[in-house]
This record gives structure tokens, C-alpha cells and sequence, in this order.
């Protein structure tokens, strides 16, 4: 299984979230956490961005559904 990790500005692409709205909600522990690359540098893994905006539809339909 490949483990593609990808850095913010593919992360903000893909949710349509904020930098700020990213890292509050890592805070949270409502948002994957990301992964050191060095001293200054971090990414995500691609899959638990996927995986978790998977989650945000299921629920999204799941509240349209009630």
C-alpha cells in the first residue's frame, strides 16, 4: 500500500478548509494529524485525508437522511 504524503496546500485543495480551520481542528483531534518531515517541514498521509473526508459525507447524508 503506498503511504502518499501530501503538504498543505494540497490539503487545503482537497477539504476546501483554511490553514487556521486545518490546525484547530487537528487541536481538536476532529482532523488527522500531521506528520513531521523535518524540522520545519510536515505533511499528511493522503489516506487518512481521504478517510476523513469520506466520514464528513457519510455524515452530511446521514443528517439529510433524518
Amino acid at each position: 500500500m503506498s503511504q502518499r504524503i501530501i503538504r498543505l496546500p494540497e490539503v487545503k485543495e482537497m477539504t476546501g478548509l483554511s490553514r487556521s480551520t486545518i490546525y484547530l481542528r487537528m487541536s481538536k483531534g476532529s482532523f488527522p494529524q500531521s506528520i513531521s518531515l523535518g524540522e520545519r517541514a510536515v505533511g499528511w498521509l493522503e489516506a487518512d485525508v481521504e478517510l476523513w473526508l469520506d466520514a464528513c459525507v457519510s455524515t452530511s447524508k446521514a443528517v439529510d437522511n433524518d
